[in-house]
């Protein structure tokens, strides 16, 4: 039986898209194999890559001045690819600290250049998106970075900041393709897979070109997005598994009525948690109200004996790894695109349940 799971990340993937790369594990179409076996040279494997890159350009409206990168490294490789790609005037860069994640990105860009941190939320735990304005920006700044959701604390940026001619760069790790953005608004967007897009292993970079180009030499060529557009993303293996399930992953979101469906699913969803979060007499949202994720809903009850009794009950009635992050303790919810409406539902006549009874 499968169980609903909340899990951040690696995360729920559609059963729709398991069944079919079961399908297809042993033997892809008439190849004869497994798209594990295949060779990222052969003809076969070289039409699954375009067409994943074919279809997220069409289903997120990516211009043609972008290109679409499968890399490996996780997010965390991001943090150094980023500074060491695009300082190449001033060597400044602003960040906006909201979370763990982004306090990472910043402490590895200070590696490399010098780093303007325009507001954090630190000393509200990151409950809140920080608050900001203008004229705390850099003028000369070679790009400005922000976290577009905080898994950890359960806040997004519900509007983006106006950086004019600076590049605007955003890790949407947690957040990619679950509501519609306009990706010209960025100079870069990246995405470790294994929350929205499929299984860990693949991370998607969207780049604009005119950012190519300015790693020094003395840049590690696997770090260079240059050589990596240059080499249609294989310059050396990629993940051509995880890329596969992608493939699959882009066609359900499609099948779903593409990013508009899949963002009406996400507000319907979160509606029916956070309602009954802000009417529980036991259970309490944590992040502000205003900056509250589509993707991951933290909340508490205030005691931690009785928020572990929670996690421990839930867990034996098919909830799973609802455990809030070791930092913050209590309980998180991620209901990324592939979590069900009726796992919520489910979710939340459990807690019901949970609350008339202690």
């Amino acid at each position: 039986m499968r169980v609903y799971n909340f899990s951040a990340g690696p995360a729920v993937l559609p059963l729709e898209v398991l069944e079919k790369a079961q399908k297809e594990l042993v033997c892809y179409q008439d190849s004869g194999m497994s798209v594990m076996e295949m060779s990222h040279r052969s003809k076969v494997y070289e039409a699954i890559i375009a067409e994943t890159e074919a279809k997220l350009r069409k289903i997120m409206g990516i211009p043609d001045n972008y290109s679409v990168l499968f890399l490996q490294g996780g997010a965390s490789m991001q943090f150094a690819m980023i500074p060491l790609n695009l300082f190449r005037n001033s060597g400044k860069a602003d960040y906006i600290d909201s979370g763990m994640f982004a306090s990472k990105a910043l402490k590895e860009a200070k590696k490399f250049g010098e780093v303007n941190v325009v507001a954090s939320s630190k000393p509200d735990n990151y409950s809140c998106i920080p608050s900001y304005s203008k004229d705390q920006f850099t003028k000369d700044a070679d790009y400005f970075y922000i976290c577009a959701n905080n898994t950890i604390f359960g806040t997004k940026f519900n509007t983006f900041p106006d950086t004019g001619d600076v590049p605007l760069v955003a890790d949407m790790s947690s957040c990619i393709l679950s509501e519609k953005i306009d990706v010209s608004k960025f100079g870069l967007i990246f995405a470790g897979a294994q929350k929205n897009l499929g299984p860990a292993g693949v991370t998607l970079v969207i780049i604009r070109n005119d950012l190519l180009g300015f790693a020094k030499e003395n840049v590690p060529t696997m770090l260079d997005y240059k050589v990596m557009v240059e080499n249609d993303s294989m310059y050396n293996t990629p993940p051509t598994y995880g890329i596969y399930m992608l493939k699959l992953m882009f066609e359900w979101i499609e099948s779903k009525g593409g990013v508009d469906g899949i963002e009406k699913m996400n507000r319907e969803k979160a509606a029916v948690l956070y309602d009954f979060l802000d009417q529980s007499t036991l259970f309490k949202g944590t992040a502000a109200k205003e900056d509250r994720s589509l993707m991951n809903v933290t909340f508490v009850t205030g005691d931690e004996d009785l928020d572990a009794k929670f996690v421990k009950e839930a867990t034996a009635a098919g909830f799973v790894n609802l455990k809030g992050h070791r930092s913050v303790g209590g309980m998180r919810a991620s209901i990324y695109n592939a979590m069900p409406t009726e796992g919520i539902k489910a979710l939340v006549e459990f807690m019901k349940k949970f609350e008339s009874e202690n």
